[in-house]
């Protein structure tokens, strides 16, 4: 048995009816390229079969290769943006791109976008300027931001009260604040999205937040190939390790892993209305929408 399919075997089971999203991973990534296809597989054999892949990285390059898995897999779907460390690069003529591609039908937010102090690859000035036109272009389109935030919490704010966020909503990705900081993102409509970091020995902050969130306001997440959890830390990530989070997160809040998953699934489905999930067997959706029909691969 390969490594890969090995970790899987070791995740804790999901009930069949109960379907995980995992609402923010990199699956156009390089490091995927030799097996991307069974990557796929696996997190759907785990039950994570909806994907929300992020093409905020390698610029437009790597928007255009997330929609393109999200046009060829009908459990995937994606983000338009730029990463904050890349906002330097953000010139007039790449921005001209950005909105063609975030009108494409299987878009269903906007991001990664947002701020990062912590390694200033990019001047926060250029940072904060790029996160204005995202917020401002989520608006337009009427779609959801996917936020990446460190160290930047007063600017980050400021930027989601001025350029009215709220309108829109959206996700705080791998959130790591304390519980401070989480009120008044939650205060603002926000939804907090919980990754591998939440497994991480050191991370007793995080886990109380995990536990104190209202019940329809967390999401669930592995930035694959990043964050892996634990017990697969410093390893390659991928969207069937998800389960690992999940179960983490349950022991904090006293519930059942398909209690968790399910309340994630539908608190993913409020966050990014757009997503439809492939209609299955083993499928279930509670909160009115009616299942939609599989699409064909491309």
């Amino acid at each position: 048995m390969s490594p890969a399919r090995n970790a899987i075997s070791e995740l804790p089971g999901l009930p069949q009816p109960v379907i995980a999203i995992d609402s923010h991973c990199h699956l156009h990534d390089r490091v995927f390229d030799a097996d991307r296809e069974q990557v796929i597989q696996r997190a759907e054999d785990a039950g994570v079969r909806v994907l929300v892949e992020i093409g905020a990285s390698d610029g437009v390059d790597g928007n255009r290769r997330a929609l393109h898995l999200a046009e060829h897999y009908p459990g995937v779907f994606a983000t338009i943006g730029i990463h904050p460390h890349d906002a330097h690069a953000a010139a007039p003529a790449v921005l001209e791109q950005i909105e063609p591609l975030a009108s494409h039908p299987r878009v269903v937010a906007l991001g990664e976008t947002g701020l990062d102090y912590h390694y200033n690859h990019s001047a926060p000035k250029q940072q904060q300027e790029l996160f204005r036109y995202f917020v401002r272009l989520a608006r337009r389109l009427q779609l959801p931001v996917t936020v990446h935030l460190r160290e930047a919490e007063e600017d980050a704010l400021a930027i989601l009260q001025e350029e009215r966020a709220q309108e829109v909503g959206g996700v705080i990705h791998c959130f790591t604040g304390n519980w401070a900081a989480a009120r008044r993102f939650l205060d603002l409509g926000f939804f907090l999205s919980f990754s591998g970091v939440v497994t991480f020995k050191n991370a007793d902050a995080v886990r109380q937040v995990a536990s104190k969130v209202p019940r329809d306001r967390f999401l669930l997440e592995t930035d694959a190939p990043y964050l892996a959890p634990v017990p697969r830390r410093g390893r390659r990530n991928e969207p069937a390790l998800l389960l690992h989070t999940a179960a983490c997160i349950a022991e904090q809040r006293a519930l059942s892993l398909a209690e968790v998953v399910q309340q994630a699934t539908e608190n993913t489905l409020r966050c990014f209305p757009r997503i439809r999930v492939p209609a299955d067997d083993r499928a279930t959706q509670n909160n009115g929408r009616p299942k939609a029909d599989r699409e064909r691969k491309k």
